[in-house]
């Protein structure tokens, strides 16, 4: 059972959603940034590698810290929200007596 989540309101919805797309692109900013020191850095110290080795560094580092990203952000949104509380997280008695 579930009650009545702040959600549910689309202004708060709005709002929430806003702040989910603010961390976004905060943390897009941040992995475009920490994308280019792992390649300068790379570069400086990884010795004669292929170009494939870089392509494939900057979407894996890239690829992690947006997902790492959306699902931080997605929690904050659901606690932050309030949506959290609004679970009923009682289960059944479980006594073999009954």
């Amino acid at each position: 059972m579930t009650g009545n989540s702040p959600l549910d309101d689309p202004e708060a919805a709005a709002f929430a959603w806003a702040r989910y797309r603010r961390i976004m692109r905060a943390m897009l900013l941040f992995t475009i940034g920490l994308v280019a020191i792992a390649m300068a850095l790379l570069y400086k110290f990884g010795g004669e590698v292929s170009v494939h080795f870089y392509i494939a560094t900057a979407l894996g580092v890239g690829f992690v810290m947006l997902l790492a990203g959306a699902l931080m952000g997605l929690v904050f949104l659901s606690s932050g929200t309030g949506h959290d509380e609004s679970v009923d997280n009682n289960l059944p008695d479980n006594d073999p007596e009954n």
